[in-house]
């Protein structure tokens, strides 16, 4: 009834092998050409000593040898542990420590620092190392294993698929980190459900060719685009990275028609110049999440000539909401996803916090169960417990149930922040922020209140040209916002620390109170007379 990845790899070889699936600047490869590569590569691991059931860290970069080598691991049952390859040494030698992998993935543009960060847990025996040295495997180059990924394989080796479904593809890490970082199990069903779940949700079909520039040592690229393509028989355009100047000339000369964004990306392209031709691509859809406001949605929509679909799904499972097919219900996440071949295998509840189900117009955690939930979190069963219960997966996000079952986002468990007795959504006073025209980005915060709980910080990136006065926003910010919810301090930023995702990375920035900061409370006279 469920499918694996080297299934899925399998099957578009054998539908369409002359097709072309992969496609970059640097080459192509057809769907049969990926199947011997990727068989090739399995092999190549295989006489190396990489074994089923063996962990193997990859300093995983978006492009075709890594997603190579990855279907390669998963191929052999061997479980992919990505990391992103701009982590610090101390952040390797971390992972390592933690999972003490068979051997470690990389290229000589990260090596330097994987012999940087030493080996701390001995689980590396030599660095640099080269495939086929035997079983002292060390560090191995991708390129090494996966060879000259443009020229079709001709060893005649076939493609292993003897994994299960339930076997482990991939573990997760949840952030880099010198300790321990909650790795998240995933198994072969989960991709393999996505694979064949994304051109469903989205109405893709093999004439299309889906884009994308987001991390493979994420989950969306390897589940949707890749396992997407797959799946139905569509191209595959691989961007090394996101380039917000180059991305829609990168869709024309490759003929893309659909691309999955995350964060800030799309804010990010609306923010280039515009140019006449910036609808004049073959780009018809778009996934992203969580939904910008109905206004700016249209906006977005207008100019670059596409229809946007919004989802929601996390490490822990991809099956998580979206729009329903012909539906555009603006602002919200959508509905929990289902299967095309299976039907209904997804379920959600959205729970107060004595655990009780909440009527529409209300909020609470919401919680899923489907086959594509993770089993927990590798070698943790405390934290495994705390986010699995009775089979249901607390997603740690609270969302507003609606009259039709869909769900509206309205912020991280974690990042509510609270003040003066009420709770308020960080992400709620951003949506405001954004629509002052002086500002370009932002971010809100909780910092130390000298009376209890927190006071609220926005960080401000003026727009081009403009000067933040501060009194001015802040008296703007009142007019459309309870008083709660108004920053009390504020401080302007050229630039905010994003994620390789494009996510703001709110932990980088300060936590406590800075001298530059402007402080709305103290300048009107009042202090600690409240916000606003």
């Amino acid at each position: 009834m469920f499918l694996t990845i080297p299934q899925i790899l399998s099957r578009a070889a054998d539908r369409d092998p002359g097709g072309t699936w992969l496609r970059t600047d640097d080459g192509e490869l057809t769907f049969a050409g990926a199947a011997s590569r990727v068989a090739a590569t399995a092999q190549a691991l295989r006489h190396a000593g990489v074994r089923r059931g063996d962990l193997v860290v990859v300093t995983t970069r978006t492009t075709p040898p890594y997603l190579l080598c990855w279907l390669a691991l998963a191929a052999l049952g061997a479980v992919t542990v990505p990391t992103n390859p701009q982590s610090t040494p101390a952040e390797l030698a971390g992972l390592v420590r933690q999972t003490r992998p068979r051997a470690l993935i990389t290229d000589h543009g990260v090596a330097p620092r994987v012999v940087e960060g030493g080996d701390p847990a001995g689980s590396l025996p030599r660095a640099g190392s080269a495939v086929g040295d035997g079983p002292d495997l060390g560090v191995l180059d991708v390129q090494e294993a996966v060879g000259d990924w443009t020229r079709p394989e001709e060893t005649g080796d076939e493609l292993p698929t003897a994994v299960g479904p339930d076997d482990l593809a991939v573990l997760i890490p949840t952030s880099g980190t010198t300790g321990r970082s909650k790795l998240v199990m995933q198994t072969h069903r989960a991709y393999a459900m996505a694979g064949e779940g994304f051109p469903y949700w989205l109405e893709l079909t093999a004439s299309d060719r889906l884009m994308t520039s987001l991390p493979l040592f994420h989950i969306n690229a390897p589940a949707y685009s890749v396992m997407g393509s797959l799946a139905c028989g569509a191209g595959l355009v691989l961007l090394p990275r996101f380039s917000a100047s180059g991305f829609l000339d990168s869709a024309r000369r490759h003929g893309a028609t659909e691309f999955n964004a995350i964060g800030a990306m799309l804010e990010i392209l609306m923010r280039q110049p515009e140019r006449a031709d910036d609808a004049s691509t073959s780009l018809r859809l778009c996934y992203t999440g969580p939904a910008p406001s109905r206004q700016r949605q249209v906006q977005i929509e207008r100019r670059f000539g596409l229809r946007i679909v919004c989802g929601y799904a996390l490490s822990e499972t991809p099956y998580g909401l979206i729009w329903p097919r012909g539906t555009r219900p603006f602002c919200t996440l959508g509905a929990p996803r289902q299967h095309p071949r299976l039907g209904t295998v997804n379920h959600a509840r959205v729970v107060a916090a004595n655990g009780s189900d909440v009527p529409p117009g209300q909020s609470g955690e919401l919680l899923l169960r489907n086959p594509a939930v993770t089993p927990g979190y590798w070698q943790m069963p405390e934290e495994t417990a705390q986010v699995l219960t009775g089979g249901w997966l607390r997603t740690g996000d609270l969302v507003t149930v609606n009259h039709d079952g869909t769900y509206t986002f309205v912020a991280r468990q974690k990042e509510v922040l609270r003040r003066r007795g009420e709770n308020l959504s960080p992400l709620e006073v951003e949506e405001v922020l954004l629509g002052h025209p002086a500002v370009m980005d932002c971010a809100v915060v909780g910092v130390p209140s000298e009376l209890s709980e927190e006071e609220v910080k926005a960080f401000v990136v003026p727009a081009p040209g403009e000067h933040l006065d501060f009194a001015a926003l802040h008296d703007w910010t009142a007019g459309r916002l309870a008083r709660y919810k108004v920053p009390r301090f504020w401080e302007a930023i050229g630039e905010l620390p994003r994620t390789p995702t494009a996510r703001v990375a709110k932990h980088q920035l300060p936590s406590g109170h800075t001298a530059t900061e402007y402080d709305a409370e103290s300048a009107a006279g009042t202090p600690g007379e409240g916000p606003g």
